[in-house]
């Protein structure tokens, strides 16, 4: 795996974490245990800290970045594929939809879903428990019976995934 310290500071795995051989880390990046990194994600620390909380997973090509101060993806967070989350917040068990963004001090609040592609703009205070759907994302309703199994299952199924793929996953000479 691509780890890069930044100005002297590297980033910190957990052992019982997994992160693919083709995703980065860069800086002062914590990543607890069964955290997973899958592939491609670039996780950038050069100004301030990123902190992945435990259980968290962030899938592929997605790409995390701080600004000065930190960063911070809850217990059991799913970050979908090819998302961009910027200095922010994103509450415990919550889930960001395939290809959403979530930009400079927005909170997300625990258990909260963003639609896939949604944009959640600065400063933006999404409640728990909601789908916050939109470009930029202004409508918030509860959580539907699909949506919440979505946010109550998602993050067990990586943590399974990330164990088989720990466990399975070989080059493959050319």
């Amino acid at each position: 795996m691509p780890l890069f310290s930044f100005e002297g500071v590297s980033p910190t795995v957990h052992p019982d974490a997994w992160i693919a051989p083709t995703a980065t880390l860069i800086g002062d990046v914590v990543i607890e245990k069964n955290v997973s990194i899958w592939y491609g994600v670039v996780i950038r620390a050069d100004f301030g800290k990123i902190v992945i909380r435990e259980g968290a997973n962030i899938q592929d090509n997605s790409v995390i970045h701080v600004n000065t101060g930190v960063c911070e993806v809850g217990r059991n967070v799913t970050v979908g594929h090819m998302c961009l989350v910027h200095d922010c917040t994103i509450g415990e068990q919550a889930l960001i939809g395939n290809g959403s963004t979530v930009l400079d001090q927005a909170r997300i609040g625990e258990r909260a879903l963003i639609a896939a592609g949604a944009t959640v703009g600065p400063n933006t205070e999404v409640p728990p428990e909601v789908i916050a759907m939109g470009t930029p994302a202004k409508k918030f309703v509860p959580l539907s019976d699909s949506a919440r199994a979505w946010v109550d299952h998602n993050a067990a199924v990586y943590q399974e995934l990330a164990r088989r793929h720990a466990a399975g996953i070989e080059p493959v000479e050319s």
